[in-house]
This record gives C-alpha cells, structure tokens and sequence, in this order.
C-alpha cells in the first residue's frame, strides 16, 4: 500500500497565486527591437564602413599636411565669413546621410520582407500584435537608429582627435597647432540635437514608407516614390505651380531651419547658441505631421494583419 500523503488536495473554490500574462514575462515590444537589429545589421554596419574611409582619408590628410589640418572645427576664421573645410563637420554630415539612407532602405523592406520570404507566417504564430511589430520598427528607424549613428560619429570624432594628436605630436609640430575653436562637447550636443529633431520631423516619412511596405507585393520603391512624383508632374503641367514639390523638400529638410535658426547648422559659429527648440516644438508642421505618422502607422499595422506572404 502507499503511504497516505501528508499534503491535502487543492480544493477547487481555494484561489490560485496570480501568473504574470506571458507577454509581460517575454517582453515583446523590446525582444521586436533586438529582432530587427539581428536581421538588418546593414543599419550599423553601413555607418561603420563609412567612419572607417572617413578616417582613411582624414588620416591621409593629415599626415601630408599636419599643419593645414589643424583648424578641423573652425568654422570662421577671424575676420572671415566664409566658411572653410571641416572634416570633423563633413564626417558627421556623410554619417548622418547614411544613416537616412539606411533608415530609408530599411523602412521600405521591413515589412515587405517578411511577406517576401514567408517568414510573416511564422511571426504572426508568436504572441506579438501587428501594432507592436509595426512600432518596433518605427523605433528602429526614429529612436534606435539616431542613437548609433550619434555613437558612431562621436567614435569618430575621438579617432580623429586621436589621430591628429599623435601626428602633431610626432612631426615635432606640437599641440599648440591644434586649434580647435568649437569644443568637441558642445558640438556633439548639438549634433543629438539635430538627430532629435530629424526624427520627429521625418516620423511621417517614416511612416509611409512603412505602410507602402506593408501593401505593396513588388517594386516598393517604385510604389513608394511614383505617387508623390506624378502628383509634382500633374500639378506643373495642369497649374504650372510647384507647391508640392516645396511641400516635399520642406517636409525633408525644413526641420533644421526651424531647429536651428538656419538650414545650414553646420556652418553656424556656435552650434549652441544656435538652437531654437521653441521655434521647432510651436511649429504646426512638426505636430501634423506627427499625427499624420500616427494615422500612417495604425494602417500600416491593420494592412499586416490582412496582407498575406507574396
């Protein structure tokens, strides 16, 4: 016989301990980010590709001439208006430049992809909602994509700085040559700054180059960019007008005026003292074009729902 148990059986009306739901022990939204990131390595690998020429070529540079290359940050010499070669200003604008290239590129694949491959239909056995796949990759390209650019181009500058330092340092020239007349610091602030700004203003872009990507079964960029296009070609010929395409290069780059007081922040005296954060947060365009990147994604996470594997 078996002993009798010293443990008494649960009774059925006796409350059970509570269990944390499943997507909160998983953590859907953040392991959607680490997703992303594992399979469009392009999104930091293009951005270190190009520090790595940039630092090639500052690199050339200045061990032909250590002494020409001691001014890289002044953005105005005395007496001067004109504004003269920067390449700490130039490795921060080509890293940006990727970086909207990569963003671009990535936004029109991240959902076409996955129903390109099929892999959607494994995607959608998880417990994860169209919404939270859809805003993870709007936060890649809006929030997590700024940030490693922003880290890169401070790697950078740190590479650089290096570099010039041990040049000087061994060509006998000293470090009295280098003349650094905008502080690294106060240039990087600036720099997360405009990064900020970029992202909010370009969230409707964002979004719908992700909605396209979510309809479109091929030629994405085509879908993308024709409409847009056809609508700057029907408005010249039908009202010899080009408002639209001014509406498009405003939506693209009217940000840094209103973040900076100027569509040129680069070649500003002191980036700082340059910024207008006010003028950018009371701007109707940045809150319109907010919502409009609302309106686009909710679509976009709807039309996941529906679309099925090409």
């Amino acid at each position: 016989m078996n002993p009798p148990s010293n443990v008494a059986p649960e009774s059925p009306l006796e409350p059970r301990p509570s269990v944390p739901a499943a997507s909160a022990r998983t953590l859907p939204f953040y392991w959607s980010l680490r997703r992303e990131l594992w399979e469009n390595r392009f999104l930091y690998l293009a951005p270190l590709v190009v520090a790595a020429v940039v630092l090639i070529g500052f690199a050339v540079n200045v061990i032909h001439s250590p002494g020409r290359a001691g001014t890289p940050l002044a953005l105005h010499l005395p007496n001067d208006p004109t504004p003269i070669e920067q390449p700490y200003a130039i490795a921060a604008v080509l890293l940006i430049l990727t970086g909207l290239l990569a963003g671009g590129f990535y936004c029109l694949d991240a959902l076409y992809g996955e129903r390109r491959d099929r892999s959607i239909l494994f995607w959608r056995s998880l417990p994860v909602s169209d919404l939270t796949t859809v805003l993870s990759k709007a936060s890649v390209a809006l929030v997590v994509l700024p940030l490693v650019i922003f880290a890169i181009i401070v790697a950078t500058h740190l590479a650089m700085l290096l570099l010039h330092t041990t040049v000087l340092l061994a060509s006998g020239a000293g470090l009295a040559a280098l003349r650094i007349h905008t502080p690294l610091a106060e240039l990087w602030v600036a720099l997360l700054y405009g990064l900020a700004a970029l992202a909010l203003w370009h969230a409707p872009i964002c979004g719908w180059l992700l909605l396209v990507s979510a309809w479109a079964r091929r030629a994405v960029f085509l879908w993308a960019s024709l409409p847009l296009l056809a609508i700057c070609i029907t408005e010249k010929l039908a009202f010899n007008t080009s408002q639209f395409a001014f509406f498009l290069g405003y939506r693209f780059w009217g940000g840094l005026a209103r973040a900076f007081g100027t569509a040129r922040p680069c070649c500003v005296p002191h980036p700082l003292a340059s910024l207008t954060p006010g003028n950018l947060l009371s701007t109707p365009g940045l809150w319109i074009g907010l919502a409009v990147a609302a309106i686009f994604l909710a679509a976009a996470a709807r039309m996941r729902r529906y679309r099925g594997p090409i």
